[in-house]
């Protein structure tokens, strides 16, 4: 007889701070292509506020919430 066991992953997060995190991270990237709307060739901050934002919205849930890691739990 084999035993069909699943386990439930500990530490995850509830699927409100999921989304939550989601939504905060995805205005991170919308905001970071908004402001590519105000690029011109005489103003490059449009472009650094964009880098920034964008690096941000990929940074902060790899590192700071540690969902890089989350792969190989199981």
């Amino acid at each position: 007889m084999s035993s069909n066991t699943t386990k439930t992953p500990q530490g995850e997060n509830s699927l409100a701070s999921s989304v939550v995190l989601f939504v905060l991270m995805m205005a991170l990237f919308f905001g970071a292509l908004y402001s590519l709307s105000f690029l011109s060739l005489g103003n490059p901050w449009p472009m650094a506020a964009c880098l920034g934002l964008f690096a941000l919205a990929f940074w902060i849930p790899q590192t700071i919430t540690g969902r890089s890691d989350s792969a190989g739990e199981n």
